[in-house]
């Protein structure tokens, strides 16, 4: 066993460097990284946060203007016949945007660009959810009905922004496939992983790896994503309306109280924060590069805004108006980096391991024991540290569970650009599920497939490079649709109102009122 797995680690070892090298293009060519301040900036980075800036210009800043409208129309209650309610899904997106990056990605940023990079993070996920909105809208206005669902996202968009041409929308469909495939290995070995350190913090004692307390929770683990997965959206979005305002809540109030018991260091987070970000010597020398490099790249990988991967739930939800699921596709951005990753933010900097005498050991910890060592300093007593590590472990495997689940999810609403029919739609879950288990046993094995995990960064970059170059070519039907929806007059929203005359399912609505 321990041969395959290796060997598998060795055929994927071209991986990271293949994604840091997109990530860092092209400030890995001496041309270009001399040139002063700019010379920092990777490509990746300009296209995001440029497309982010753009995009809120255009729209008017609706992710501000239209904030507690998004709310209200999140919350109001609806009968809903097709899909499921807006309400619903924000949890869905929010099963895939809050999830384990909000711990390791925000650790791993601090501990690489200091507490500066969180700074960066805020402003690259005011400006996604502009991007998150179009993103939104697009899904809405090109989705599909089928039976008692909808189905739409990046891979129906793109083909019909792109001509029409079914080969695009199975490219786009397989892309996302092979993204979700990427990443559910990491979120199976997170869940069953977070399942044994909650174990030991009760029993007090090590469970091995190998042993049969791991196989009995992994087997347990696929068979209730198999359950939930295969009953459709609409049964794992009841399981996510059900868990991601506990793991949400859960965490905010354990970090707050963290944050209360040490309220005096609260200053020193603010200042490191903005003195990190704005020093001088961080403009003019590298570290500006690294510290804004950190907080866009784990604020992409955290929320996603730009990669087109969280618009499945968007085309879900049944809305009034393409733009209404578009403010709450922004919102989900605003939940993720705004609140809960600042929380984690708050963890790490407060503690600042990073500085004095312990700083190289917690430097060379994984990016959880990181945290929860963290944590370890802002706790008074060891019952106390005991109790907030547990709660802090149940939520992150609340977030990898979520997030295997939505990614199985809508890796199924992808496949139906390919075919529509039970069969490969089936295919697909069990492709999932038999990936997902993959992760559990490398667990099972003691083994960490650090090349394969390196997939979900090249995934995220990959995605954004096709995704972001379709927003553009559809974004004068979001601003048309943007202009209808401020106008509030009564009408109806038909393809009339964008220019276009494929946008069948608003169409066949508007003729029915």
């Amino acid at each position: 066993m321990e041969r395959v797995f290796e060997a598998i680690n060795g055929v994927f070892s071209f991986i990271g460097p293949l994604s840091d090298f997109l990530w860092e293009f092209p400030t890995n060519f001496v041309w270009y990284s001399s040139i002063p301040i700019l010379g920092n900036i990777s490509f990746a980075i300009i296209l995001l946060l440029g497309s982010g800036i753009f995009f809120s210009f255009r729209i008017g800043f609706m992710q501000v203007t239209y904030f507690k409208k998004g709310i209200r129309t999140m919350t109001e209650k609806r009968v809903v016949e097709t899909g499921i309610s807006p309400l619903a899904s924000f949890f869905l997106s929010s099963a895939m945007r809050v999830g384990p990056g909000n711990i390791l990605g925000v650790t791993g940023a601090i501990a690489a660009g200091g507490p500066g990079a969180l700074f960066w993070m805020w402003i690259s996920a005011f400006f996604g959810m502009a991007v998150a909105y179009m993103e939104g809208v697009l899904a809405q206005i090109f989705k599909e009905k089928k039976d008692d669902e909808f189905v739409g996202g990046l891979p129906f968009y793109g083909r019909k922004l792109l001509g029409n041409k079914v080969w695009i929308g199975i490219f786009l469909s397989v892309l996302y496939i092979l993204y979700a495939l990427c990443c559910l290995p990491a979120q199976g070995f997170n869940v069953v992983s977070s399942v044994g350190r909650m174990a030991e913090i009760i029993t007090g004692k090590t469970i091995a790896s190998g042993s049969a307390f791991y196989y009995i929770v992994g087997t347990i683990i696929v068979i209730l994503t198999a359950a939930i997965a295969f009953g459709g959206i609409k049964k794992v979005s009841r399981w996510t309306d059900m868990m991601v305002p506990v793991m949400a809540v859960l965490y905010m109030v354990v970090v707050l109280l963290l944050i209360i018991l040490n309220f005096t260091r609260i200053p020193y987070f603010f200042g490191s924060v903005f003195a990190g970000a704005f020093k001088p010597e961080a403009f003019f020398g590298g570290v500006f590069g690294t510290v804004l490099a950190q907080g866009v790249k784990r604020g992409l990988m955290s929320n996603e805004a730009g990669q087109g991967t969280i618009t499945m739930s968007a085309a879900a939800a049944d809305a009034k108006h393409p733009c209404e699921q578009g403010v709450i596709a922004s919102l989900g951005v605003f939940l993720d980096t705004i609140v809960i990753c600042t929380l984690t933010g708050f963890v790490v900097v407060m503690a600042h391991c990073w500085t004095g005498a312990d700083a190289e050991a917690w430097q060379a910890l994984d990016k959880l024991p990181k945290y929860t060592e963290s944590i370890a300093v802002l706790t008074p007593g060891t019952a106390m540290n005991g109790i907030v590590t547990f709660l802090v472990t149940l939520c992150f495997c609340l977030f990898a569970f979520t997030c295997l689940l939505g990614m199985i999810s809508f890796s199924e609403i992808a496949a139906n650009r390919i075919r529509k029919d039970k069969i490969c739609i089936n295919f697909v879950r069990c492709i999932g599920l038999f990936v997902a288990g993959f992760g559990i046993l490398c667990n099972i094995a003691g083994l960490e497939l650090g090349n394969l995990w390196a997939f979900s960064d090249l995934g995220n970059i990959l995605i954004v490079y096709f995704n972001v170059p379709i927003v553009y070519v559809g974004a004068k039907y979001v601003f048309r649709a943007t202009r209808h929806y401020k106008k509030n007059d009564g009408t109806p929203f038909t393809s009339e109102i964008i220019g276009r005359n494929d946008c069948t399912y608003w169409d066949e609505c508007a003729k029915t009122k």
